[in-house]
């Protein structure tokens, strides 16, 4: 009466079939869920794969206009403040700015640094 393995779609009570064949069931079961969530994560990867290109090749022509339109502007502040400090007095005044504006940010980033230091060496002492 038995002609392979147990099939959901058996008519079969439980207590009548087989447990081999349960068993056999199970595995084959699991091996196609499992041959199905690699497929699956190998056409997502091959995907992403795909993308990268575009994206970094995207992200560099924006950074690059970015930092050309930063130029532009340095170049602009010094010709706009020349004629009122002088050309070495509107370069300083330029310098001097993005410096500062540098030393903030680099402080800003030291600050966050530590705080997400402190964090994480919190969560450790308490796991």
């Amino acid at each position: 009466m038995d002609d392979g393995p147990a099939t959901l779609t058996d008519t079969q009570p439980a207590a009548e079939r087989p447990l081999a064949g349960d068993l056999r069931q199970l595995v084959d079961d699991g091996r196609r869920l499992a041959e199905a969530e690699l497929a699956y994560q190998k056409s997502r990867a091959l995907f992403a794969g795909s993308q990268a290109k575009g994206i970094a090749l995207l992200l560099l022509v924006a950074l690059s206009l970015a930092f050309f339109a930063l130029m532009a502007l340095t170049v602009g502040l010094v010709i706009g403040l020349a004629p009122m400090l002088g050309t070495l007095g509107a370069t300083a005044a330029v310098f001097g700015g993005m410096l500062l504006v540098g030393l903030i940010c680099a402080l800003f980033a030291l600050l966050r640094w530590r705080g997400t230091k402190r964090v994480l060496n919190e969560h450790e002492g308490q796991s």
